[in-house]
């Protein structure tokens, strides 16, 4: 894999060098308020070719006034401009005559009248700063004229967006996309960034993540998540346009898609459906690399949300999904405020796996191997919604119910053996499982928020509730047999009815008194209720009547358990513009109650803890500012922890739940460092997080000589985990080309406490991994994406007969794209995986290729798309997980080599008519 990459780094470097005959030049100067006298700190300060009025690059003021502008280019004059909110737009004509140019001090005088203010819109400045609001004017950064949103904002300084549709912005998570100001489509942002193109894009505001309370309080926010809000251009607000996309391959796969939105100013309505069976959720749309499902190729998948809150098919096994879904905006007269949304998903999933794990004891190993074969249908539905209502510019109700219901029939088969370390049988356990289950699922959020004055004063109270009623029924069919000196056979053949209600409710009530300006008192109650009952009836089947109906009290439990939490405090906040200052504390009363009524036990416990929430940020300059923050919390244990009879849905591994459990308290830090250089395009970013627990509820597990192993729960404290990074990236800009690379390194630690056998012992695990990844484009034709990281593993066990464990993993990617010749779009991506420690049988590397080639027909209306899946027929879903107590490796079902021919067809009508190029 070295050699290609090198020829592709040779390329670039080829390639970028011709535009090195460009001169560099150099602008500097002071932007000052003619009128005061005074620096201007934030002004907005680019040039643009006179030509064509290209952006050619731009820069920001900094606390004295002073800019510097550098670039390369071939012009010899250029234009230059200056802007401010609230000031008079400045333009001059710069002479490139000189590697060095030094212009005299630039005075902006007042917008006094609608004529300037109409100047200062006329001309957009490609970035603006308003107080906690970056806002980027979309019409000066320049894309393919079929650019998505998504392709817009990987051009905006500071911005990443990673393979998986993830947005940074400085070093800042993005946990929310809003178009004009609303959701689109749920949480999942590449409904919005993949599915809207650039063209009808104003402006792309990036701001601080508020709660409705925050943003309506004027409070400042302490999430360091970040929003982005995409504002259409007003003659674009009114409309339809939508897509659909019908494609068929190789070992019958397919997929199906399509989505349509209609937009009239505040009111949007937007529909959508989809069928596949690559296993994926069907609306993140992208011109190259869709239709291909979850890629695989030896890459861990984890457990995120799908679109909607809906499961997407993950990455082990095979799943048909079909997802329909509404959403309904609108703004009335009023100022009431209407979101709705309805969402329904089925999977239907089919997965074999493979496992072998060494289980760790005091005294030495022992390893158990097993297959396992899974079937699962599932149904979904969901139904959300938010209604805001605006009594006055003083006083807003906020009301947010939701309903979820899921149905599914879910089936299991699994062949587990145990083996000492040489090699000898020591037991084997065959099962099937099973079940059918209902869930419902009703939340509702209220928020009434009232304020007082100018000056910051105002009451609120929120109040949160939920109910869950889950209902199943299972059918358990085990053999067991251990051999040895006394050898035996147990055989299981039970139905578990269970049913399952969980309520609850909390309430909170804050109250803000102003004590001078900036400074506020802020009076805070809180109080939490957790109420679950747990009614679990086992029947073994009797022989005689053929039926399931001898119940077995031993197996059987019905349990109540209640958790409650009292939580007065007060706290210090200091609002200042570049100083933000937080702290809150009180004291955190709780107790928790559980009753078994068929075991006839009950356990009390109460507690008293402290509860601080601190949070304090710095804007040291523009783009560069200190967040930190120090927060303790309470977990209380579920009630499958807490129930005090065995499960035996697995005979070799048998789990019991412990009534003496503590709750888990936590306390947490978090430190995030970042910069970003408007100048230079470059940005640094710094973090670290640590998580102290103490009563950390973990497994206490005891293997007999048959090595059977029963678990239940304890309580420990010195539970520890931190993690922390570092990363730099920047963007070098030429005339025709642009280079945005990325260094990091990350690192993760934990140190952790189990039982094995009655004795406590620690692990410590610590994973160290540098990445490199970098971003090639010349003149929107090219793109090459290549990437690579690697992490080093070590694993410290305070077991003495255990060996401390080193590895590594490497991933290598390689993406490149072309959009020549016209209408044509070429896409490779490829990934190469090694790991270092599988056990053998393990496939230890892969080389994943998806390729994807599109032509574009009817006016550009239409796609027609070639696509190939794993190309090599390399995919596999090799992994390797180390706990505390076992080290385990695994395979499972994937999707392998397809071949898949597709259709796109795009239809758009907005601002009243139609666009000479419709491409939604």
């Amino acid at each position: 894999m070295t050699k290609p990459f090198i020829v592709i780094l040779v390329l670039i470097a080829s390639i970028f060098t011709s535009s090195l005959c460009a001169q560099e030049f150099e602008i500097t100067g002071k932007i000052i308020d003619k009128t005061a006298k005074t620096p201007l700190e934030s002004a907005t300060v680019y040039i643009e070719s006179i030509k064509d009025s290209t952006l050619i690059t731009y820069t920001i003021s900094d606390r004295k006034g002073n800019y510097e502008l550098s670039t390369r280019t071939k012009l010899k004059e250029v234009n230059l401009f200056v802007t401010f909110n609230g000031f008079q737009t400045y333009k001059q004509k710069v002479t490139l005559d000189t590697s060095v140019i030094r212009l005299p001090d630039i005075g902006l005088e007042l917008a006094s009248n609608e004529l300037d203010a109409v100047q200062i819109v006329a001309i957009r400045a490609p970035i603006t700063v308003k107080k906690d609001t970056l806002e980027f004017n979309a019409d000066s950064f320049k894309t393919r004229p079929d650019a998505t949103v998504q392709d817009l904002i990987k051009q905006l300084p500071g911005v990443e967006v990673d393979s998986d549709g993830k947005i940074t912005v400085n070093g800042k998570e993005v946990n929310k996309i809003l178009v004009n100001g609303k959701p689109f489509f749920g949480n999942d942002p590449n409904i919005a960034t993949k599915n809207l193109t650039k063209d009808i894009v104003d402006k792309i505001q990036v701001m601080a993540t508020k709660s409705e309370s925050e943003e309506f309080t004027g409070k400042q926010g302490t999430s360091e998540e970040q929003t982005i809000n995409i504002e259409l251009k007003k003659d674009q607000n009114k409309g339809f346009f939508g897509r659909a996309t019908v494609s068929g391959g190789t070992d019958e796969r397919y997929a199906m898609s399509g989505i349509g939105n209609y937009f009239n100013e505040n009111q949007r309505i937007s529909v959508l459906a989809s069928k596949n069976n690559i296993n994926s959720s069907g609306f993140s749309y992208d011109e190259i690399y869709d239709m291909m499902g979850n890629s695989g190729g030896n890459v861990y998948f984890g457990d995120g949300q799908g679109f909607g809150g809906l499961r997407g098919g993950g990455g082990q096994g095979i799943t048909t999904s079909s997802n329909a879904g509404a959403s309904f905006v609108d703004e009335f007269k009023d100022k009431t405020e209407i979101l709705a949304d309805y969402f329904f998903s089925r999977s239907d999933s089919e997965n074999e796996s493979r496992v072998e794990r060494e289980n760790i004891l005091p005294d030495g190993s022992f390893f158990t191997n097993s297959t396992s074969t899974s079937m699962n249908v599932n149904d979904s539905h969901r139904a959300t919604s938010e209604l805001q209502f605006k009594i006055d510019s003083t006083f807003k109700i906020i009301v947010a119910p939701s309903f979820r219901y899921t149905e599914g029939e879910n089936f299991s088969s699994r062949n587990e053996e145990s083996l000492d370390d040489e090699g000898t049988l020591l037991n084997r356990g065959d099962s099937q499982n099973s079940t059918d289950s209902e869930r419902r699922n009703f939340a509702n959020n209220i928020d009434v928020i009232k304020k007082f004055g100018s000056k910051g004063s105002y009451i609120s109270l929120g109040i949160n509730n939920s109910f869950i009623n889950n209902v199943s029924d299972n059918f358990l069919n085990t053999t067991n047999e251990i051999f040895g000196t006394t050898p035996s056979t147990e055989t299981r053949d039970q139905l578990t009815d269970t049913e399952s209600k969980q309520n609850q409710i909390s309430a909170d009530i804050e109250y803000r008194i102003p004590l001078k300006e900036k400074l506020f008192l802020d009076l805070n109650y809180r109080f939490a209720n957790r109420r679950e009952r747990n009614d679990r009836r086992v029947f073994d089947f009797d022989n005689t009547t053929n039926q399931y109906d001898a119940f077995n009290q031993t197996l059987s439990s019905d349990l109540k358990v209640n958790f409650q939490t009292h939580t007065p405090k007060i706290g210090i906040n200091y609002e200042g513009e570049k100083l933000y200052l937080s702290f809150n504390t009180g004291l955190l009363f709780s107790e928790l109650k559980n009753e078994e009524l068929i075991q006839n036990t009950s356990v009390t416990s109460s507690f008293s803890d402290i509860s601080i929430n601190s949070y304090m940020r710095y804007s040291i300059k523009q783009g560069m500012s200190v967040y930190v923050n120090y927060n303790t919390n309470t977990q209380s244990p579920s009630a499958q922890q807490l129930q005090p009879v065995a499960n035996v849905s697995n005979p070799l591994n048998i789990v019991v739940g412990n009534p003496n459990l503590n709750r888990e308290f936590n306390q947490s830090m978090y430190l995030n460092f970042n910069n970003y250089d408007f100048k230079s395009k470059s940005g640094f970013f710094a973090w670290f997080s640590a998580t102290l627990t103490n009563d950390k509820i973990v497994p206490f597990s005891t293997t007999d000589e048959n090595r059977i192993r029963t678990t239940t729960y304890t309580n420990v404290d010195g539970v520890f985990r931190g993690n922390g990074g570092v990363s730099y990236s920047k963007t070098i800009k030429r005339d025709s080309s642009s280079v945005r690379f990325r260094v990091g390194l990350y690192n993760n630690y934990t140190k952790e406490f189990n039982f094995s056998n009655s004795v406590k012992f620690s692990t410590k695990q610590n994973r160290l991994t540098p990445s490199v990844r970098m971003t090639y484009n010349y003149r929107e034709l090219l793109e090459i994406e290549p990437r690579y990281s690697m992490s080093f593993n070590t694993i410290q066990y305070s077991l003495e007969n255990l060996e401390n464990e080193t590895f590594q993993n490497h991933n290598v990617g390689l993406k490149t794209t072309t959009f020549w010749p016209k209408k044509i779009v070429f896409g490779n991506d490829l990934r190469y995986t090694y790991r270092t420690n599988v056990a053998p049988g393990f496939e230890r590397s892969a080389l994943f290729w998806n390729m994807s080639l599109g032509i574009k027909i009817l006016n550009d209306k239409g796609t027609i798309k070639l696509t190939a899946y794993d190309l090599l027929d390399q995919n596999i879903n090799t992994r390797r997980s180390v706990t505390a107590d076992y080290i385990q490796d695994s395979q499972s079902t994937v999707l392998q080599r397809y071949f898949m021919l597709g259709f796109t067809y795009k239809l758009s009508k907005v601002g009243g008519k139609k666009s000479n190029i419709e491409y939604f």
